[in-house]
């Protein structure tokens, strides 16, 4: 694995805040990736407190080898849309006080080619965070048929020129299958006619493909409707998104907007306010990282934090 580039925690500061930590309370990290979060929330708790880490990435499970010998730590390689089962296996006599989800792609997984995650490194088109489970992008990308590539490239990457890169895409696997990064992001970069400024061409291509390859919207929507169940009153939620799609699923759930608020019943049922309050309430405004930060740290631009509270 290539390490040249340390992984820095995006907004940490605020994720602390947010999750208002209690020394003897329970706490989740969801996306432990390489331990940056999870490491300052067990600097702020006592000898009683816990934190369950989740991560679907094998390498995330080498990297917590390192907190192995904390008896508040536990780790187990598994996807957060299966949080509620951990948590109740872990934890069967009661719920938890926070839980983090922090939906960025990790640095070392951009940074190491062989995962084909980045467009501005060679490697395998593969994409997957668990290289075990699904399919890589490549055998994705070189059987589907035009129309799937465009409308994927244009709803999960929110490209307008998803049209012309899905036509480019099948004119050139016609000669070869592609297989590479740089390949790619050398036929999207043609495709575009213009890109934005300080933004790679591919960049929305890439990002839709990975979002495919590890239905990264699907593991929210789950997340969001079950993860309730298992919050204290009073537990604090805090997730980072770096794409609109992400972010504008967490805001409405965290409004009682969603499936995870219950169904809307009809007017004039006599049943009392408490049945229907959502179990989920915004907790101060969205917190995005400052421009020092985004210099330290060019991937935190597009960062968003959100924090809600279960209700009582």
């Amino acid at each position: 694995m290539n390490n040249s580039v340390p992984h820095i925690p995006v907004l940490l500061e605020a994720v602390l805040e947010g999750l208002a930590i209690q020394p003897a309370g329970r706490y989740v990290d969801g996306t432990f990736g390489r331990g940056g979060h999870s490491r300052a929330i067990l600097s702020r708790l006592g000898p009683r407190g816990a934190l369950l880490a989740m991560d679907r990435d094998p390498a995330a499970r080498d990297a917590a080898r390192q907190l192995a010998a904390d008896p508040r730590f536990t780790f187990t390689r598994e996807r957060f849309s299966h949080m509620v089962e951990a948590i109740q296996q872990h934890w069967p006599e009661g719920g938890v006080d926070g839980v983090l989800l922090d939906l960025g792609v990790s640095s070392p997984q951009l940074d190491e080619s062989a995962r084909g995650f980045s467009f501005q490194k060679d490697g395998p088109l593969d994409m997957r965070m668990d290289p075990d489970a699904g399919t890589p992008v490549c055998e994705w990308l070189n059987r589907a048929d035009q129309k799937a590539i465009a409308d994927t490239i244009y709803s999960l990457g929110e490209e307008r020129h998803s049209r012309r890169i899905a036509r480019a895409i099948v004119d050139a696997r016609r000669s070869a299958p592609i297989t590479r990064t740089a390949q790619l992001a050398d036929l999207v970069r043609r495709a575009v006619p213009r890109s934005e400024p300080g933004r790679h061409p591919a960049t929305r291509t890439f990002q839709a493909l990975r979002i495919l390859a590890n239905d990264e919207l699907g593991e929210l929507k789950v997340w969001l409707e079950t993860i309730p169940a298992v919050l204290r009153p009073g537990a604090r939620l805090v997730v980072m998104s770096f794409h609109s799609l992400e972010d504008r699923m967490v805001k409405r759930a965290f409004q009682g907007r969603t499936d995870v608020a219950g169904s809307r019943l009809p007017r004039g049922l006599p049943v009392e306010p408490a049945v229907t309050e959502p179990p989920l309430r915004t907790v101060g405004k969205p917190v995005r990282p400052d421009p020092r930060e985004c210099e330290r740290n060019p991937r935190a631009r597009s960062a968003v934090l959100r924090v809600a509270e279960r209700n009582p």
